[in-house]
């Protein structure tokens, strides 16, 4: 394989002096058929001291568009489970920072979303300066160089056109198609394949542009902690899976004494 030299566009974000600490989520994949996983992310986001939460990806099992959100949902949070999202998220944006960043499962999120649960839109990546040093962040799917068949058809959804064809599709057809999408994504989980994992040396190219030595990512569901040498780390955080036989759902929680994992609970 070609080496991976191309860097995608940096978004800088500097935390305010106020922050003291910060939360890093990703892969929930929400969906309506597995209540346990919100509610495990309502309780989180009701009573976490966190200054500031990042969602670096996949919060959604699958987003059709922003419309999917009426316009009444704090008033009728009960009409679909998209208004039930749109008003924890919203609760929360109110008393703390909020950031999103596309996943490969809801990047057609956008900012009327964004507006409504008063979050922020992150780039990907994106460059956080807190607790004296620079941590670069990422979704992590642009990062799984040998998933050929993947980074395939993330070209595809990802560009403008595609993208603008999907939205004018009624929003029923486009819900119908999501379901479909899950069905065969239920099925690939079923039968065991591998997903592909974070390329070390993009990883390690990433870094070197963002001069930081940590990246913090999401998508490949394999929490861990890599060592890719000469003072160079990646973290992956957690998917959340509240209804699973043993329950999974972790923050990843930054502050001045560094990073932690905190499980959070699963009722």
């Amino acid at each position: 394989m070609a080496p991976f030299t191309t860097v995608p566009p940096l978004t800088e974000l500097v935390a305010p002096p106020s922050w003291r600490t910060v939360d890093f989520i990703s892969d929930l994949h929400l969906n309506a058929d597995e209540p346990a996983t919100f509610r495990a992310l309502q309780a989180y986001l009701q009573g976490t001291p966190a200054d500031a939460v990042f969602i670096l990806g996949d919060l959604f099992e699958v987003w059709v568009g922003d419309d999917a959100v009426s316009a009444d949902f704090l008033v009728h949070p009960e009409a679909n489970f998209e208004n039930r999202c749109a008003s924890v998220l919203a609760r929360a944006g109110n008393r703390l920072a909020l950031f999103f960043m596309h996943g490969n499962r809801d990047f057609l999120v956008g900012p009327a979303f964004m507006d409504a649960c008063h979050a922020r839109l992150l780039g990907d990546p994106t460059v956080l300066g807190f607790a004296g040093q620079r941590w670069l962040l990422s979704h992590g799917d642009s990062l799984c160089l040998d998933d050929t068949d993947y980074m395939a058809f993330r070209r595809q959804v990802r560009s403008p056109g595609w993208q603008q064809a999907f939205l004018a599709r009624p929003l029923a057809e486009r819900l119908s198609l999501a379901r479909e999408m899950r069905r065969q994504s239920e099925a690939r989980k079923r039968s065991g394949m591998d997903y592909g994992d974070v390329d070390p040396n993009a990883a390690r190219q990433w870094l070197a542009a963002a001069n930081a030595p940590t990246l913090i990512h999401g998508h490949t569901h394999k929490p861990a902690f890599h060592d890719l040498g000469n003072g160079l780390s990646r973290v992956v955080l957690s998917d959340w899976d509240a209804g699973a036989g043993v329950p999974r759902a972790e923050v990843l929680r930054l502050d001045g004494s560094g990073l932690q994992r905190i499980a959070v609970g699963c009722a």
